[in-house]
């Protein structure tokens, strides 16, 4: 075998086996340190006359008794604060909370109170499952 011609394929192998990872985990912690897309934040907003007869139909089929953020249950506290929560290009939904001040609670985890929602629906029945708390909202 002839040293001289191996040689550089020997070095050149050895280069790539050891800086072959180096050069993977430096993409790796590039790709990390990329802040990723954040979920799309979405709106509260108060159910207003124009959106009542949607809500009043929404409402029907609405899963929940208790406020979706407290678990209080629905009206025990004066009239319950109806909003419609808007993510741009997603169906708007209802919600229904026990009292003022309940919303600031669930726009820290929005999508935790939905599930709660979404739970609650699927379990009350046929009248659950219609997805009966969205509406399709093309404005904005």
């Amino acid at each position: 075998m002839h040293i001289k011609t191996s040689l550089p394929t020997l070095a050149l192998a050895t280069a790539l086996f050891i800086g072959g990872p180096l050069f993977a985990q430096h993409d790796h912690a590039e790709r990390a340190a990329k802040p990723q897309a954040a979920p799309a934040a979405g709106k509260l907003l108060k159910v207003t006359e124009k959106d009542e007869a949607w809500a009043a139909k929404v409402r029907q089929a609405y899963p929940l008794d208790v406020c979706v953020a407290s678990d209080e249950k629905l009206g025990a506290m004066g009239k319950s604060p109806e909003y419609i929560y808007r993510v741009k290009g997603q169906p708007d939904r209802l919600v229904i909370f026990c009292c003022d001040g309940c919303e600031e609670d669930f726009l820290k985890e929005p999508a935790k109170y939905l599930a709660k929602l979404d739970a609650a629906a699927k379990n009350k029945g046929p009248a659950g499952k219609s997805g009966g708390v969205k509406r399709e909202h093309n404005h904005e």
